[in-house]
């Protein structure tokens, strides 16, 4: 007698397990938990065999029949249905293996403890947000260029052309790593070479005329804001590092002995520790500011916790409220400023790249240029200091020229 729906909910769990017969081979298998399992039941090869067609209710009585007749089906035309079922599983789990996200969440695994987190943040964001939406479920070794191009038109229409070039080449890193381990052909990425707008290089704020920038320096001593803000916005000339790495600086990188702080590897943009020589000037400030942070693990910490450091906005925000807009002078344009003047007063563009932790492409050279410029950039960073003090003072030569 075929199943209804009824008998069905009314089946109550027993010692043991029980079936519950429908039509045609299918019925119900009642465990003593009372969970309900649907099994087809037939003959293949001689052989009697059962195929697992779901779980009620998830699986109704009118599915599992349509299960059972297409599985009957099957064997009318010479094929097991279990055998079918698992041929599928493993096709399905091949294919999610080596789907495009599946690929790009081992390589960026296997790659990302080396980087520094916000650059780890950034790329699985770009891939969250502007690729798995599209791509992440299709096999990798499928993907062509114009379903690639698609992706990158989204970002680019939405103004984010510098961000749809990362995208792309962050995809193209993962269809490498899909190519080096097998599970892919070509790099689709490199057939969009001029497929996508040209990124408009963007220049960072800055003041570079000395007697703006003594009017600057004097209105960042006269901050009336919180103290280690006001130190930030000291310090962020005479270092002149980027934003990120000075509002991550921990105290434990400092050392007054040998007037340096050392910036670790990873924090760095090109993976490789920085020495930034400390003048007076410097290390003063950060003596003035270390009874106020120095208990805890970041010399700018955040407002909110001391476990964190000061937001990326702080400096900006600053100077913001000092009077000075985003097209006139941002937390980035100190390395310019510096940049710019340095190089006019005379002093040796190799030492001043290497202050400004810029990428060296060739390692013998990086190496030399290391061990080389460090004795030039002490005096050069002093030199800086004592130059931005007189600006402060209104006492400047708008172009020193250096011939230590």
């Amino acid at each position: 007698m075929a199943l209804t729906d009824t008998k069905i909910k009314a089946a109550k769990p027993r010692e043991k397990a029980y079936k519950l017969a429908d039509e045609r081979g299918l019925f119900l298998l009642v465990n003593p938990n009372g969970s309900k399992y649907w099994r087809f039941k037939y003959r293949f090869g001689g052989k009697e065999k059962l195929l697992a067609i779901g779980v009620y209710p998830d699986v109704s009585l009118a599915e599992a029949r349509e299960k059972r007749d297409a599985a009957r089906k099957m064997l009318t035309n010479e094929v097991d249905p279990s055998l079918n079922k698992q041929i599928t599983k493993r096709a399905i789990k091949q294919a999610t293996e080596n789907s495009f996200q599946a690929i790009a969440v081992e390589w960026f695994t296997k790659f990302s403890p080396k980087w520094a987190p916000t650059y780890s943040c950034k790329v699985i964001g770009r891939f969250e947000k502007n690729v798995f939406p599209w791509l992440g479920t299709r096999p990798i070794h499928e993907i062509n260029a114009p379903e690639l191009l698609l992706v990158l038109r989204r970002i680019e229409s939405r103004g984010a052309i510098e961000t749809a070039h990362r995208v792309n080449q962050i995809c193209g890193q993962v269809f490498r790593y899909a190519i080096a381990t097998g599970r892919a052909e070509r790099d689709v990425s490199a057939d969009l070479r001029g497929a996508l707008a040209p990124v408009v290089p963007k220049h960072h704020a800055s003041i570079i005329d000395p007697l703006e920038i003594g009017k600057l320096l004097n209105a960042i001593n006269n901050y009336q804001g919180y103290f280690a803000t006001k130190c930030a916005l000291q310090l962020a000339p005479l270092l002149f590092v980027r934003p990120g790495e000075l509002r991550h600086a921990e105290w434990s990188e400092f050392n007054f002995e040998t007037a340096e702080w050392r910036i670790p590897a990873e924090k760095m943009k090109m993976r490789k520790i920085h020495i930034v020589p400390l003048a007076k000037q410097v290390v003063s400030i950060l003596q003035e500011l270390y009874p106020l942070t120095g208990n805890g693990k970041y010399v700018f910490p955040s407002l909110l916790s001391n476990s964190r450091p000061m937001s990326e906005s702080t400096v900006n925000t600053a100077l913001r409220r000092m009077g000075y807009t985003k097209e006139e002078m941002t937390g980035h344009g100190f390395r310019s400023m510096a940049s710019t003047l340095l190089n006019e007063q005379g002093w040796h563009f190799d030492a001043i790249e290497r202050q400004l932790a810029h990428t060296e492409r060739n390692s013998i050279r990086a190496a030399y240029n290391y061990a080389e410029y460090l004795p030039e950039r002490r005096k050069m960073m002093q030199h800086w200091a004592d130059y931005l003090e007189k600006l402060t003072r209104g006492s400047f030569i708008a172009k020193s020229v250096i011939f230590e």
